[in-house]
């Protein structure tokens, strides 16, 4: 018997090969699924012993979010390790996968803002930094496939999952994509590199009605140049090396079973070489939910031979009967072979075989204590936030003396944690209603103990085994009111629960209004609970037809406002805030969307002007879930760009134009916007010009400023975008500094599908818009691409490379 995959000097795949020709049928199979200790069954090692007889591909580690210290996590990776090895004849290691988006589920890790909020910061260096100690803090604990990051295009606020999207944009989230999962895979720890698996492939957030998992009506050219782009330039800039497919049926296909999503369009068009692993239960669902294939096992066959390498959480589709299916002859075992010989790669690649196990003692700690870490995450959220309305009121004055500060996320920092996040994965173990896909179990309780939301469905977190969370996970973390009065020792700052999360519930009026009475300032913290299962007004498996605050909170609004005093809305939230009433009556507006552990000192520094907001809005905003979808990249002659020729051009009832635009966000301070130049006026199809801009900070304040370039294809042989994001710089500039920024744009970013679905830089005129918003453009030029070039997609630009000038010198 050779023991040549175990010479580490040789390549992963030479190794992997090496290995799969001494592999049994059984411990071949036991590579494609998982194992997911679920619940208490975590505890159980014998348990465990027996669902991996042959040792498993992957191992869940959901439950680590339920233990106490970073010693029991180390010693449970090491244990479990253990079992697989032993119980598997070559002694092959399991991966073991955790979520990423905003960090670990571990005892003593940095929480981060949820996604739509790094979206809202356009900063894809603190994202690259983001990445890299989610990729320390997993692969110190033995973890190295890092379910993330979430490359989703999100143009529907009524999906629950929005706010783990970085936007609606596909340059955003491309060079947000590409910078975290260039994060995950850049650095070893331990001996181990991590490795990113992004999701969820593809068009998850197209789905009908705004529902988690439903039908994604998405025509090719669609799914390739809007839902496909992050995912090709995770893949040619920062070799992504997982692919998590989405739960949709994408134009009558499953997409877990979709040879040509997985293999024709992901694999030989797209580039990819690493592992395609499933969403928890997915393929299971391709029989039980999407009613495709008679059996179980016959769903597993189409999913494998459609490019779906692994199966998590645990065997479904890919169980003993499919492996029967192997043992009699009735299925190709080259599939079989190809898939185990990506999973083996991935796991040498990874150095499984050299250090399967999780660092323990003070060298573990070490890895979790770095204070940095939370400076990078308080950074992060700082500039996740969008100052969207501004009478004056901020920053708060010197001569206010008196705040009431108002709402129910005012002292209850577990609110600023969002979906995927520790804190809310920790919740979920008190749902009485589950909504994460792939996962079972509620705690069982009598409608008479369970206490909701007055006048809705949801579940309170509001009692004392919900606030023991906090303490365990965050001892350290503040409440905005807390940090109110930690930084305003001489201004009474009192409190008023006011309102819900949800609902039209009254009874906490009065109080409130009376608080109001006395104050010369009113902060208002309004929003829900973006999180999971059964606490939350959005999140996974939560989604919503209405998009607008919760009528309480409008009606609290209507009745604070007849006391005459000045008043700031502060909006927490998985999607941006949409209200008549908050945009008539409020004087400031704050987007803060799930800040995470630092959030209330984010907030703080904000209203206080010790920080001055630069975050710019990821997704148009519409006023009602009626203009559904609403995006400012549509195409001609749609949206609010119909230019009178075939209706009316509002709603009988709305307006056409959104709420706010895309890439809104006021600030402290005024730029000013000069000097626009272009290298060159003429270039071929595969050339790259230059575009440069003066940008001056012209006001009192020190103030960051998100500079961005916007192209217009003027006319073309196929309906195009009234306008693309090109590229963005996020900028810090001192009063009355003045920075040069360059763009350097490829003219193959503005290709697309022509007729016979070819990738085409066409020849023509191209509009170039610089500002501060989609809207809001200060200076326009032009330039011309001479003539058509064809080109592969892989080899088209993503979005143009931005420098200050100053940087690249």
């Amino acid at each position: 018997m050779s023991k040549e995959y175990l010479n580490a000097s040789l390549a992963p795949e030479k190794r992997a090969k090496a290995l799969l020709e001494e592999m049994s049928l059984e411990e071949k199979a036991a590579q494609l699924t998982g194992v997911f200790p679920f619940d208490e069954e975590y505890k159980d090692f014998d348990g465990i012993s027996k669902r991996v007889p042959h040792g498993i591909g992957e191992v869940s580690t959901l439950e680590m979010r339920r233990m106490e210290t970073l010693e029991e996590v180390a010693a449970w990776q090491k244990k479990v390790q253990e079992i697989v090895m032993e119980n598997s004849e070559h002694h092959i290691p399991a991966i073991f996968h955790m979520e990423g988006l905003c960090g670990p589920f571990i005892q003593d890790s940095t929480s981060f803002p949820a996604g739509i909020g790094r979206g809202a910061g356009f900063d894809p260096e603190v994202e690259e930094k983001i990445a890299e100690i989610v990729s320390r803090q997993e692969a110190a604990c033995g973890i190295t496939h890092i379910l993330a990051p979430v490359l989703d295009i999100s143009r529907d606020s009524r999906m629950g999952r929005q706010g783990e999207t970085y936007g609606e944009d596909p340059a955003l989230a491309s060079a947000m994509g590409a910078a975290y999962t260039k994060g995950i895979q850049k650095k070893e720890t331990a001996g181990r590199k991590t490795e990113s698996v992004a999701k969820h492939f593809l068009a998850f957030h197209n789905s009908n009605g705004g529902i988690h998992g439903a039908v994604s009506d998405t025509p090719p050219r669609l799914l390739e140049e809007i839902y496909g782009k992050p995912f090709q330039a995770a893949i040619q800039e920062s070799d992504l090396l997982g692919i998590m497919p989405c739960y949709c049926t994408v134009n009558g296909e499953p997409v877990s079973a979709s040879y040509g999503l997985l293999t024709k369009l992901l694999r030989d068009e797209m580039g990819f070489q690493g592992l395609c692993i499933s969403d928890y239960g997915a393929v299971g669902n391709t029989h039980g939910s999407q009613h495709v294939g008679e059996t179980l096992e016959d769903a597993g066959l189409l999913c494998l031979k459609a490019g779906m390498d692994m199966e998590l959480p645990n065997p479904s589709g890919f169980g003993e009967k499919f492996l029967e299916k192997f043992r009699t002859g009735k299925a190709d075992i080259s599939a079989l072979n190809r898939a185990v010989l990506r999973v083996l790669t991935a796991k040498f690649r990874m150095g499984l075989f050299e250090h399967p196990f999780s660092l323990q003692g003070e060298e573990l700690k070490g890895v979790f204590s770095q204070k940095t870490d939370r400076e990078v995450s308080l950074q992060s959220a700082k500039e996740s936030l969008v100052l969207l309305k501004n009478n004056g009121v901020l920053p708060i004055g010197s001569d206010v003396k008196k705040i009431a500060v108002i709402g129910p996320h005012a002292d209850c920092a577990r609110k600023f944690f969002g979906g995927y996040t520790h804190m809310c994965m920790m919740e979920s173990t008190y749902a009485i209603a589950n909504s994460i896909a792939g996962v079972s179990g509620v705690k069982v309780a009598k409608p008479e103990e369970i206490k909701t939301v007055p006048g809705t469905n949801i579940q309170s977190d509001e009692t004392e085994e919900f606030d023991q969370i906090l303490r365990r996970q965050k001892p350290d973390c503040r409440s905005l009111l807390e940090e109110l009065r930690e930084k305003l020792p001489d201004v009474e700052v009192s409190y008023s629960y006011g309102y819900y999360i949800a609902g039209e519930d009254e009874s906490h009026f009065e109080e409130a209004l009376e608080k109001i009475k006395e104050a010369d300032l009113v902060i208002l913290t309004l929003g829900g609970k973006h999180g999971t299962c059964s606490m939350s007004s959005m999140g996974e498996g939560v989604d919503g037809s209405n998009i607008n605050l919760p009528k309480g909170q409008d009606e609290f609004i209507k009745r604070a406002a007849a006391f005459g005093k000045p008043m700031v809305g502060v909006h927490f939230d998985g999607r941006p805030i949409s209200s008549d009433i908050a945009d008539k009556y409020l004087d400031g507006i704050l987007e803060a969307w799930s800040p995470a552990e630092t959030g209330a000192e984010a907030v703080v520094s904000v209203l206080l002007g010790e920080y001055n907001p630069g975050g710019k809005m990821p997704v148009t905003t519409a006023y009602h879930a009626g203009q559904i979808p609403v995006y400012y990249n549509h195409q001609y002659n749609s949206c609010w760009d119909q230019v009178g020729s075939i209706g009316f051009a509002n709603y009988v009832d709305l307006p056409h134009t959104p709420r706010y635009c895309f890439g809104h966000g006021l600030s402290y301070t005024q730029f000013s916007y000069s000097d626009l130049k272009l290298s060159k006026k003429e270039i071929g199809p595969f050339e790259t010009i230059e575009i440069r801009v003066d940008v001056e900070n012209v006001g009192s304040r020190v103030g960051d400023e998100v500079v961005q370039l916007y192209l217009r294809d003027l006319y073309a042989s196929m309906a195009r975008p009234v306008k693309e994001l090109a590229g963005f710089k996020r900028i810090t500039l001192e009063p009355g500094e003045k920075q040069t920024v360059i763009f350097e744009v490829k003219a193959s970013q503005m290709a697309f599908l022509d007729m016979n679905m070819q990738w085409k830089v066409e020849k023509g005129t191209f509009l170039v818009e610089v500002g501060s918003s989609s809207q809001d453009i200060r200076l326009k030029d032009e330039y011309k691409v001479t003539e058509d070039g064809w080109l592969e997609g892989t080899d088209r630009g993503f979005y143009a490379k931005a420098y200050k000038e100053a940087d690249r010198t």
